[in-house]
């Protein structure tokens, strides 16, 4: 069973991604890794070049900047790094460059992958999520953060990319069969200096909006305002991958915030009874569960 990891990157430093974290962490997992790295303004491409030399290949891109509908130009990129993969990987393993893979899963993952491997009714395997808020002592607790999402897909070219690179779907806008994992994504994309946060909040909303709409509804700030932009929240209980204790050793601001405060609306209130008391899992899902 050959595995090979992709991811794509851009101004990884100015906007301070873990990527490096995002790429070791599943690098034990994989033979090979493929990352698109696209036009920075820093030094992106030699920070991913001095990762494993020996395991990670480079793609070098251009960022289609007129495309600034819906995130489709994170999609793009994704599928250039697919498509370089070669014929002889069975599963593809993606990771975007604010998530993580805790090594407490990996055996659980690889047994997943080698289970699968041979049956093709298996189009990839689904990993639940955390998401991590203002700090590392946080995890965002309402709803509308996404709970499941594909990371592991077959080396099947009629795969894409979907929308803003959140997941995939295959030959005409057909949703991926999958299996789940008992393993857990730690997303770390709102945990950054606040600073910086703010930083990708101005850039990145280009991504998704015209110019006026920035404009208007960013607000220009020296530090983004964590507080001020969180529903609810609970605390994190458990340990983080080993990857990121030096991160998190860096950690240079302070965030507290009061768990039993909570902005959630009726309706939410209830859709989180559902889940919790029922099982049910009634956020959108982006594939089909075999």
């Amino acid at each position: 069973m050959k595995v090979t990891g992709f991811t794509f990157i851009r101004n990884a430093i100015k906007y301070d991604y873990p990527i490096v974290e995002a790429i070791r962490s599943i690098l034990p997992l994989c033979d090979d890794f493929l990352v698109a790295v696209g036009n920075s303004e820093d030094a992106t491409l030699e920070l991913i070049k001095s990762i494993a030399p020996d395991k990670i290949r480079i793609v070098e891109t251009v960022w289609d900047d007129n495309l600034r509908t819906g995130g489709i130009v994170l999609a793009k990129e994704t599928d250039k790094a697919f498509q370089a993969i070669g014929d002889d990987t069975d599963w593809c393993f993606y990771i975007q460059g604010d998530e993580v893979v805790h090594e407490k899963y990996h055996d659980a993952i690889y047994a997943s992958m080698k289970q699968w491997k041979d049956n093709k009714q298996v189009d990839g395997l689904l990993f639940k999520y955390l998401h991590f808020y203002g700090s590392y002592d946080y995890v965002g607790s309402s709803t509308k953060w996404y709970p499941y999402e594909i990371r592991i897909i077959r080396n099947d070219k009629r795969i894409y990319s979907y929308r803003d690179a959140q997941g995939f779907r295959k030959g005409n806008d057909e949703k991926l069969n999958v299996k789940q994992l008992d393993a857990y994504v730690y997303h770390y994309g709102w945990v950054k200096e606040p600073a910086a946060m703010q930083r990708k909040q101005e850039q990145f909303n280009k991504l998704w909006h015209d110019d006026e709409w920035v404009e208007k509804n960013v607000v220009k700030s020296d530090a983004f305002d964590y507080a001020g932009h969180i529903d609810a929240l609970e605390l994190f209980k458990g340990t983080h991958p080993a990857v990121m204790q030096e991160r998190i050793n860096r950690l240079n601001w302070k965030f507290d915030y009061d768990i039993s405060f909570n902005r959630l609306s009726a309706k939410e209130k209830l859709k989180k009874i559902a889940e919790k008391q029922f099982g049910l899992n009634l956020s959108y899902k982006n594939y089909k569960l075999i």
